[in-house]
């Protein structure tokens, strides 16, 4: 199976580098010396918040005295190195399709509509159209390509991502796009919820106060990578990654809570196959 690339990598990278530098008995301006470059510029690799070349990281490697990992952390390098798929359609490995990419499991909640990884593309093509910056149609559709192709992971047989999906019962009557695109998209959750990487819930309309009323959000884990989970929050201006492991925590609490409140996955599809017929 082929590895991730891009910023889980380099994330692992740098928490190797540090603990390679701490396992060595160097400070991080002692080895910033012995390396001949600036504390902060060290500081931001083993944060991973500045990229690091193979060169320099087989430097790191001998001052560390750290042959005994040499090809492990010069293929992570490597990895970190590599251009992920989603450069081609002009997205950087700084926002969350890169993270996506590299999960094994998205929990998302949804109050507000379809979760990406479920819609349709008329769905949506009309979200993006009704964004609040402005973008080119050109841009509209690279990012409906990107939502499309995050969507075959669900579907593969290497490397699969699973959902699980809970989504507010107002989310089915909204309807995004028109009343066709949205009972599209009704059938469209009635043919994903067969799959078996999906498991779709629906909260009822009956729920009163819950977690998530402040809004939708997603976690991520990421299997054997030895990445911790993480959450992911969007918001009107943009977009947080949470990775405090309490913060964390709270969000998977939350989560765990709405999944107790919603339907079943059989109930939820069944409320499903009424609203779709309903049209």
């Amino acid at each position: 199976m082929v590895g991730p690339v891009g910023t889980v990598p380099r994330r692992q990278l740098a928490r190797q580098l540090k603990q390679l530098r701490e396992q060595a008995g160097l400070t991080l301006e002692a080895a910033a010396g012995r390396l001949e470059c600036s504390t902060s510029k060290l500081s931001r690799i083993e944060t991973a918040q500045q990229f690091v070349d193979v060169h320099w990281v087989r430097g790191m490697l001998d001052l560390y005295d750290a042959g005994w990992c040499w090809n492990e952390v010069l293929d992570l390098a490597r990895q970190a190195k590599a251009r992920g798929w989603w450069r081609a359609y002009g997205l950087d490995d700084r926002g969350y399709v890169p993270l996506e990419a590299a999960a094994s499991q998205v929990r998302e909640f949804s109050i507000t509509a379809v979760p990406g990884l479920l819609q349709t593309a008329e769905y949506a093509r009309a979200l993006f159209r009704s964004a609040l910056v402005p973008i080119s149609e050109e841009r509209r559709e690279r990012n409906l390509e990107v939502r499309m192709v995050r969507q075959h992971r669900l579907l593969a047989e290497e490397d699969p991502l699973t959902l699980s999906a809970i989504i507010d019962e107002s989310v089915l009557r909204r309807p995004v796009g028109g009343k066709t695109v949205l009972r599209a998209q009704l059938e469209h959750l009635l043919m994903a919820a067969e799959l078996d990487s999906v498991t779709l819930q629906v909260l009822p309309p009956g729920t009163g106060e819950h977690p998530g009323l402040d809004g939708n959000f997603i976690l991520l884990s990421f299997a054997d990578l030895g990445e911790p989970d993480m959450a992911y929050v969007e918001h009107v201006t943009g977009a947080v990654h949470i990775e405090k492991a309490e913060e964390v925590a709270r969000c998977t609490l939350a989560f765990d809570r709405l999944r107790s409140a919603a339907l079943s996955p059989a109930d939820s599809v069944a409320l499903l196959e009424r609203a779709a017929a309903r049209g």
